[in-house]
């Protein structure tokens, strides 16, 4: 009975998200406090459970590049790199798309793509206001190439991390088994943008030459601010990607490089935290609650257990479960929280038989990466470029971006689903 009840709170909620016929803040509040009050989901537990509970480290994560971005866009870098995306591009839509693709992707793998998703998308909303064009075709596709991106590297994605400390998996397992597909997958997106997006591509020749006329220079309204801005970011670059090492969360280094920041800059703190965007931080962390009634009353594991006692030894059809399981189930709930949930499972069919059971590793990943894509709730860089989105009054709703999201989601996990068979199983 408590399961079915937990389903029934996510799916009302989910349903109220997904038809935006409530703001979606308050739809989680009410859905989480719901599982709290029936006692779905502990509270003691939700605060402190690393599991089954809210997930500060991506909360933090977020706060602290929040902080961050507040202070850089004070320099006017942004104006910068918005006039010269738009010259380089030469205002042509699709020029441009593919430009703002690929610096999202080529980053992604290095920066998480939630900390990507927050550098690049202010940049794509000047550049877009600057050519009098919409900027949510091109929002939309930047975070579908992020989570693509991401992929690639342990440190790309969080639900990477997770599985990477899990199954004992290095950064240079992730660059030997995901980069290639990512690469593919990509490309093909790429190309496949031209069209999925094709009446969204808007040409204004007298905007164009206005944008051309301008010196990208003089955007840049603190150029000392900027230089001490550029120098903490590379050195919370450099910490991210040495976390494993350092023994510091990603949260961490965003936190302590917010805190550097702020002494740099010598900014006015109210000013900064008014720019964070408190609305997404608590959308998160009544997600993460919700999705804490299914893992407290064994929703997610019933599905796992029933699958590991469905596949047994039939590796290739576990592959394929976790594939495409993943893909779907990873479009419906946050996948960090997911991922978390599932790798104990997956962990559990891998023992049975460690050699051939490591490529269920790799399909897993796959699986919860490529899915992060399928509906706009379904990973963390998504959410928050809807709320960055909507915070400049550029609204994209959930079925804009799920519309998008589901095309190049079936995309990927059918050639994730081709990879896999080639490489660990023909």
């Amino acid at each position: 009975m408590r399961p079915l009840v937990a389903l029934v709170i996510f799916g009302l909620a989910f349903f109220y998200i997904a038809t935006e016929k409530a703001d979606k803040v308050k739809v989680v509040l009410i859905g989480a406090a719901a599982m709290v009050v029936l006692g779905l989901a502990p509270g003691t537990e939700v605060f402190y459970s690393e599991h089954a509970g809210i997930d500060w480290n991506v909360i933090f994560l977020l706060l602290g590049m929040m902080i961050v971005i507040g202070i850089v866009k004070q320099t006017g870098v942004f104006d910068y790199l918005g006039i010269w995306a738009a010259k380089r591009s030469r205002g042509e839509p699709y020029r441009l798309m593919v430009l703002l693709m690929l610096i999202t992707a080529v980053a992604s793998p290095f920066l998480d793509n939630v900390t990507t998703i927050m550098l690049v998308a202010p940049v794509t909303i000047v550049v877009c206001e600057r050519l009098r064009i919409p900027p949510q075709p091109y929002l939309i596709a930047e975070v579908l190439a992020s989570n693509i991106g991401g992929a690639a590297t342990l440190i790309g994605d969080p639900p990477n991390i997770i599985i990477g400390s899990r199954a004992g998996l290095s950064f240079n397992d992730f660059l030997v088994h995901m980069t290639p597909i990512v690469v593919i997958v990509f490309v093909l997106f790429v190309i496949l943008s031209r069209f999925l997006f094709r009446k969204d591509f808007r040409h204004n020749p007298q905007q164009v030459a206005a944008v051309l006329a301008l010196q990208e220079r003089r955007a840049i309204k603190d150029p000392r601010l900027l230089v001490r801005c550029l120098v903490v970011l590379a050195v919370m670059v450099a910490g991210f990607s040495l976390h494993s090492v350092l023994h510091l969360e990603p949260s961490l280094v965003a936190l302590i490089g917010a805190g550097v920041m702020l002494l740099v800059a010598k900014a006015d703190v109210g000013e900064v935290l008014r720019e964070v965007e408190w609305s997404t931080l608590v959308f998160f962390m009544g997600l993460f609650v919700m999705v804490s009634g299914l893992v407290h009353t064994g929703v997610i594991e019933a599905i796992g257990d029933w699958a590991v006692a469905a596949i047994g030894d039939r590796y290739l059809l576990a592959a394929t479960a976790l594939l495409f399981g993943s893909g779907v189930l990873g479009a419906f709930f946050d996948n960090i929280p997911y991922v978390a949930t599932m790798t104990p499972v997956v962990e559990g069919v891998v023992e049975q038989e460690p050699q051939t059971g490591q490529s269920l590793w790799w399909a897993f990943a796959l699986g919860a990466d490529f899915g992060g894509n399928g509906t706009a709730v379904a990973a963390s860089a998504n959410v928050v470029a809807l709320g960055i989105a909507s915070r400049s009054g550029h609204h994209i709703t959930f079925w804009q971006f799920t519309r998008y999201g589901a095309v190049v989601t079936v995309l990927s996990i059918g050639l994730a689903w081709v990879y896999v068979w080639l490489r660990y199983f023909a």
